[in-house]
């Protein structure tokens, strides 16, 4: 759930000093060792089924080193921040492969099955050897300095990129039924349902303008939009609230569905939502496939791992629709005391789309190849770093994908 220590974490993070990303820094890679440890217990060749949403664990675990490496050891211009040149001449790699293996904009998905890459011992040590490089260069910015933060720039997205993939790991283990039992990556109780927040109409400033310190590039160029009234859910829509429309056979109703979830529906065939089976037992009707077994729900938890499709059809069996990021934003920051996300992320009613004046940071893979319509998702889940929880943070999937930990809230008609 959010609070003032996540917040305080995600301000670190993105405007800390260099001792505060130093020991980020430190601390993410210990959790992404930990987390791989996991998946080499549980699968001692590292071979996982060729999907789209997965990647080989050795792959993930040497890409974070590398990408690292590639806008910090190797970059000449990395002082420059986020003017600096993405396609400047690169020192060499202290693997000569490490690009061929490695470089995500150039290694297509479905090869990265049969590259030749080093096993876990030599991965691991390479990552151990690039973090302590990543620090000795820290150690010599200038923090204090009127260039910190375009100084501090590439190191602030490399711990948030490392982050990231270490949230895909989880979901990851999810989906493979790999046991993740450290208590900070499992989903919380809800409460009942709050009385939901009555917004007034009204315009928000919808995203930022402010450079000191760190932002993603499709946060920038701050404007302000109309927000009109409505009144929200006060949290994620739980297990509680969700299974009367599956109870209800919602999934074979069209007149719920989009014509995209229709669509959806026929491709996938669906009966209820994934990792969910019902047992046809009173009083324990619902099971959810967790840690590799089938336990009994707990439907005070958040509905989880939805499509947007699903989130979409709940909201007009239930008379409801989502939230536009506008109004989840301003709801977000302007009522933190009673607005709870970081459950679930959330999808919104928002395509993924430039703000006015984007202009892309380097890493020009991140954001500008995704602005296709793909639905918005605000908030954080319960297997985000808190560093990555931000309430201006702009996530982006497929409305098809539901091994992400992806839930949502609904607004009145």
């Amino acid at each position: 759930m959010h609070d003032a220590s996540v917040t305080a974490a995600a301000n670190r993070a993105r405007q800390g000093s260099a001792a505060d990303l130093a020991a980020a820094l430190t601390d993410s890679r210990r959790d992404t060792l930990a987390t791989f440890e996991v998946f080499r217990q549980a699968l001692p060749d590292l071979q996982v089924p060729h999907r789209a949403e997965l990647n080989p664990p050795l792959w993930e675990l040497g890409h974070i080193g590398w990408f690292q490496a590639w806008w910090l050891q190797r970059h000449a211009g990395r002082m420059q921040g986020h003017r600096a040149d993405p396609d400047a001449p690169r020192m060499p790699a202290a693997r000569p492969d490490a690009d061929a293996l490695y470089n995500s904009s150039r290694v297509p998905h479905a090869s990265r099955w049969s590259l030749p890459l080093p096993d876990a011992e030599a991965t691991c040590a390479e990552l151990a050897g690039q973090l302590q490089a990543t620090l000795a260069l820290l150690a010599e910015v200038d923090d204090g300095g009127p260039q910190r933060h375009d100084a501090l720039y590439f190191f602030r997205l490399a711990l948030l990129h490392e982050d990231m993939h270490h949230e895909a790991a989880l979901y990851m283990a999810q989906g493979l039924g790999v046991a993740i039992t450290d208590a900070r990556w499992q989903g919380a109780a809800l409460p009942e349902p709050p009385a939901a927040l009555a917004l007034e109409a009204g315009r928000w400033r919808l995203g930022s303008n402010v450079e000191a310190g760190f932002a993603f590039d499709n946060e920038l160029g701050a404007h302000t939009v109309a927000v009109p009234a409505t009144r929200m859910d006060a949290q994620a829509v739980r297990w509680a609230e969700y299974l009367p429309f599956v109870e209800a056979r919602g999934y074979a109703d069209p007149q719920w569905w989009s014509d995209a979830g229709r669509r959806w529906l026929a491709q996938s065939s669906p009966a209820a939502p994934r990792y969910l089976r019902s047992t046809g037992r009173t009083g324990s009707a619902w099971q959810q496939w967790r840690h590799g077994q089938w336990q009994a729900l707990d439907p005070r938890q958040a509905a989880c791992h939805l499509t947007h499709h699903e989130a979409e059809a709940w909201c007009r069996w239930a008379g409801r629709r989502l939230p536009g990021e506008a109004e989840w934003e301003r709801a977000a920051i302007g009522h933190p005391g009673s607005f709870r996300w970081g459950d679930v992320w959330e999808w919104t009613a928002s395509g993924f789309a430039p703000y006015p004046g984007f202009t892309p940071h380097p890493y020009r893979d991140y954001s500008a190849p995704w602005f296709d319509g793909r639905p918005v998702l605000r908030g954080a889940s319960f297997m985000t770093q808190p560093r990555l929880r931000h309430p201006r943070y702009r996530n982006y999937f497929l409305p098809e994908r539901n091994d992400v930990p992806a839930g949502f809230r609904s607004c009145a008609v």
